[in-house]
């Protein structure tokens, strides 16, 4: 062939153009001579052709369909239609092409418009089978020995059978194909079509029963996606059989028989004519007997049936035979599927059958696999089916057999967010169309993407994927097959493997059907001391018909049972109200709550537990995203802290406003340490030092904005270098959710300036900060307490390094000395901070160590504090700061230490309690059983005054002895300890062997 007709014929799509120009121009085609186009109406046939999956395959198949009838070769001329569905059966499938070329009348059935224009009823269906083996229709349906009887049996039944099904088929494929009919129906009529042809089988199988046999009646249930209306080209088909006997008093046993004859016979028969019939779904599978009674299913579904059983029985209806007796199956069985999904496991059993099927997948198969590889048609049906079982229990709305049904059911009742529901709705029709196409090929049982990009684009192609200039259907194909599998691989593990199911699951069924009565009782018996109070507000989330209540009410029966584990369920009921109303209607807030791993659980834990966190929820509840993700709730840096709070507080000139900007901040983050010390995310050491990093943060930000503020109101710049000096627990990194933060302020005058004009900006900064963080605001407060300065109260904000030096050198006090161990800089001029610290170590850590004076000093002030600042009506036993072996009994001892004998052993230099015990340790310095003690109880008193305030909302330092505040301060310490009043005794276990400890030491 010359390359011009070549050419010409690879734009029609045809790639072997030397076959393709003989088929053409030889009899009986006749469409081409020398290189072109015989007529007007032959080049629509061409184009038609390029239009279709495999125009090859196609022009092959309409020359032997031609060469048997010519007279499909005008009508293809003048019909466009028949164009469309001829070409496009015969490109999309070489069966079709072999069994069109065999019975070449079947053409015909695509030439009327009419046939095409709606999905036949299934009574036409059914009538068009039955008709084909001659029985009576007028008869009624053959429901067992009973009905319709055929007149054709043996061998012609098969073929009549086989006929008219292909015939309905191909019309069937055409529809498909062109468009005509949607994935879902055709899906739905495949089903419809296995029903006929069962219903017919059964009328031959009646027919050729041996005369005095017992009567029975017979129902033929569909399962699988038979039994869902979503039954593919090329499939087994799943049933079950359910026989009783035609008289309530007849031979049981014998009607039994019966039944099963006309089972196997109606099996046999199918498989002959079309498909096998695969019964494995039974009872005990194939082991078990072909046909049951009701009562048989009943007793083993009852006693015996494991969970995929049940899963299977979702799809399960009556589809031929005596469907009065099918549908007398269902209503036995359907309850039984809703009271199994009420077992403990369900959830676990479902999921491990999934990895099941994917293990047993070869990983070179997997790759190429549309249903059963991950990112396939299972990992929909399963996500589906298990959603279906956990929540259909009580909400029958959902209960369907249609995957997709099931899934828009889902998502309209709020199981299912609205875009995670359309999106795996839009990619299970895909990968169904998909799996059709391949299958039509060869009308064989597969759902394998072929190896060959010939196969491939034969795929592409039948589906309409054409390609582009950029990318070829092959590409094209591949590219958006691998978008479809992540995108259900992603949805799949997002629903499948939700945390709320289990959480769902273990709710009994029974609990969400209760009267206002029963649901208070209910509450009560769960733990809500106010069970009414509780009941209005679990009525104020979940009635209504909105979309918001219908999630509510799939989240609530499962949180109120995490509410009831926590310490204070009624509190952490009504914040959860609180914050529902907050943020109801914020479209992230809901969906957040049911599909993003831990939130629903992790949020009525945190409200049950946490006062400061429901407090700090309510002002920000928009940070409950943060409970979505571990690391989220990781403290940030102090390097990311000072960004974020130099770079809000900068975009303010107005201080006041700059410092709101970094307090809301702030805010956020104590939320996110709160939150995570109560998830037992964070130890004690981490927890003290995010807050420290917060607090310096703050103070950096904070003294940035009345820097400016001062400079503004001067007119002219700063005649100073500020510093600010952590001491007590924020200089030790250790500070809790109420502590102070303890600083000095300390300056430099830049070259030439006077002090006293440098005191006065550098002490009108400082008021600055404390008025600053002072102001009255929804936070939480963060108090600058510069008490611990030279003279105290008395002496100025603000000194230089000079003062400082000449201060300490002549007035300073053995308190002032120890107060500086837990010196370092927080924020502000570096230089000028580390240069204070420099003269601050010959006070703390003295030459020669603490002289026996300042020794008696440092204890004469300990037994001071601890008689007058211990407050009236405490129990030292149980203060965790000034209590017997609590915090500041320890951090008095270390203290002393580190003033003996920091000055020689360099690692006592730490502003850190625990670290400076731990060198005292490695020193020998300290019995290492001392030390031990020590940093248990001290770590122990820590969480115990951290969870105080986060329980109560407010600080304290007395650990009660009992009570709901015991119980909440027990819950949030010790998960493990069921006995509050248990827990107090391991408090004072612990602080006793710390208070030895301490007595050995500091009184020696």
């Amino acid at each position: 062939m010359r390359g011009g007709g070549a050419a010409r014929l690879a734009r029609y799509g045809l790639l072997r153009t030397d076959r393709a120009a003989d088929l053409l121009t030889g009899v009986p085609l006749g469409l081409w001579e020398a290189g072109a186009v015989v007529d007007s109406p032959a080049e629509e046939i061409l184009v038609a052709l390029g239009g279709v999956g495999d125009p090859d395959l196609a022009l092959l198949s309409l020359h032997r369909l031609a060469t048997e009838d010519p007279a499909v070769l005008p009508a293809l001329r003048e019909g466009a239609g028949l164009r469309r569905r001829l070409l496009g059966v015969l490109g999309a499938s070489s069966a079709f092409g072999d069994l069109i070329a065999a019975r070449p009348q079947l053409w015909h059935e695509l030439t009327d418009p009419g046939a095409y224009a709606h999905r036949p009823a299934t009574g036409e269906l059914v009538a068009g089978l039955l008709g084909a083996v001659g029985a009576k229709i007028a008869d009624g349906p053959t429901t067992g020995t009973s009905g319709a009887h055929a007149t054709v049996i043996g061998p012609a039944a098969v073929l009549a059978l086989r006929n008219e099904y292909q015939r309905r088929l191909l019309c069937l494929a055409a529809r498909d194909i062109t468009g005509a009919s949607s994935m879902d129906e055709v899906s739905a009529e495949l089903a419809d079509l296995a029903d006929a042809l069962l219903q017919a089988a059964l009328s031959v199988a009646a027919a050729t029963l041996p005369a005095g046999r017992p009567p029975a009646r017979l129902a033929v249930v569909a399962m699988g996606k038979c039994g869902g209306l979503e039954l593919n080209y090329v499939s087994d088909v799943d049933v079950l059989f359910v026989a009783e006997p035609a008289d309530p008093d007849g031979d049981c046993e014998g009607a039994l028989r019966t039944a099963t004859t006309l089972a196997s016979s109606m099996m046999r028969i199918c498989q002959q004519a079309a498909w096998p019939v695969d019964a494995a779904l039974r009872p005990e599978g194939k082991d078990g007997p072909l046909v049951r009674t009701l009562a048989s299913h009943q007793a083993y579904y009852q006693k015996w049936a494991r969970t995929w059983e049940f899963q299977a029985l979702l799809k399960a209806r009556p589809a031929a035979g005596d469907l009065a007796l099918g549908g007398e199956w269902l209503g036995i069985v359907s309850p039984l599927v809703w009271k199994a999904a009420d077992a403990d496991g369900v959830v676990a059993d479902v999921r491990a059958m999934r990895r099941r099927v994917v293990d047993h997948l070869p990983s070179a198969e997997a790759a190429k696999e549309i249903k059963l590889g991950p990112g396939g048609l299972r990992d929909i049906e399963f996500a589906v089916q298990l959603l279906q079982l956990v929540h259909g229990r009580t909400d029958p709305e959902i209960r369907s057999g249609n995957t997709l049904e099931a899934l828009a059911k889902l998502r309209a009742g709020g199981y299912v967010g609205l875009a995670d529901g359309t999106a795996m709705g839009e990619a299970y029709r895909f990968l169904r169309t998909v799996e059709h196409r391949l299958q039509l090929q060869r009308l064989r049982r597969t759902h394998r993407i072929p190896d060959d990009d010939d196969g491939v684009r034969w795929l592409a192609r039948s589906l309409g994927i054409m390609g582009s200039a950029e990318k070829g259907p092959v590409e094209a194909f591949l590219a958006q097959w691998a978008q479809v599998a992540r995108l259900v691989r992603q949805l799949h593990e997002k629903l499948f493997y939700r945390p709320l199911l289990e959480a769902v699951a273990r709710v009994p069924s029974d609990a969400y059907r209760l009267s206002p009565e029963a649901a208070r009782d209910r509450l009560g018996v769960l733990g809500f001391t106010d069970p009414a109070g509780a009941l209005r507000h679990v009525e104020a989330l979940t009635t209504g018909v909105s979309r918001t209540a219908a999630i509510q009410r799939t989240l609530l029966p499962a949180m109120l049972f995490t509410f009831a584990d926590s310490p204070n369920p009624d509190a952490g009921l009504l914040a959860y109200r609180k914050v529902s109303e907050l943020l109801g209607r914020t479209p992230w807030y809901l969906r957040l709550l049911r599909d993003s791993g831990p939130v629903a659980q992790r949020t009525a834990q945190l409200l049950g537990a946490s006062r400061y966190v429901a407090d700090l929820l309510s002002r920000d509840p928009e940070a409950l995203q943060l409970l979505a993700d571990d690391n989220e709730l990781k403290p940030r840096s102090f390097e990311t802290l000072l960004t974020s709070m130099t770079g809000a507080a900068a975009r303010s000139v107005e201080p006041v406003a700059a410092v709101t900007a970094v307090r809301t901040l702030r805010r956020r983050e104590l939320l996110r340490i709160a939150c995570a010390d109560v998830l037992r995310l964070l130890d004690v050491r981490e927890v003290g030092q995010a807050l420290s990093d917060v607090s310096d943060a703050v103070l950096a930000a904070t003294l940035q904005a009345a820097i400016r503020g001062v400079t503004a109101e001067r007119g002219e710049p700063l005649p100073a270098r500020i510093a600010i000096i952590a001491l007590g627990r924020l200089g030790g990194q250790e500070i809790g959710y109420s502590s102070d933060a303890d600083v000095l302020f300390v300056h430099e005058p830049d070259e030439g300036v006077a002090d006293a004009d440098a005191a006065r900006a550098a002490i009108a900064v400082a008021e600055r900060v404390q008025r600053l963080l002072a102001a009255r605001s929804v936070d939480p407060p963060l108090t600058v307490d510069a008490g611990l300065r030279p003279e105290g109260r008395q002496g100025p904000l603000s000194r230089s390094l000079a003062s400082y030096e000449a201060y300490y050198r002549r007035w300073s006090s053995v308190w002032e000395a120890q107060a500086l161990l837990r010196a370092r800089v927080a924020a502000g001029d570096a230089e000028v901070g580390e240069r204070l610290l420099w003269i601050a170590d010959d006070l703390r850590y003295p030459v020669g160590g603490l002289d026996q004076a300042g020794v008696t000093e440092i204890r004469r002030l300990k037994a001071r504090v601890n008689a007058e600042r211990l407050p009236r009506g405490a129990d030292p036993t149980t203060h965790t700061k000034l209590g017997r072996g609590g915090l500041g009994d320890i951090e008095w001892t270390i203290q002393l230490v580190q003033m003996q004998h920091a000055r020689a052993v360099h690692d006592l230099r730490s502003t850190s309690t625990l670290d400076a015990l731990q060198a005292a340790a490695e020193a020998g310095l300290i019995a290492h059983h001392c030390a031990a003690d020590m940093i248990t109880a001290w770590r122990l008193a820590t969480r115990v005054r951290n969870a105080l305030m986060l329980v109560r909302g407010r600080p304290s330092d007395q650990l009660p002895r009992y009570g709901p505040d015991l119980a909440g301060v027990a819950w949030v310490v010790d998960r493990e300890t069921d006995d509050p009043q248990s827990f107090v005794d391991s408090y004072l276990r612990t602080t006793r062997r710390a208070r030895r400890a301490v007595e050995d030491i500091f009184g020696a």
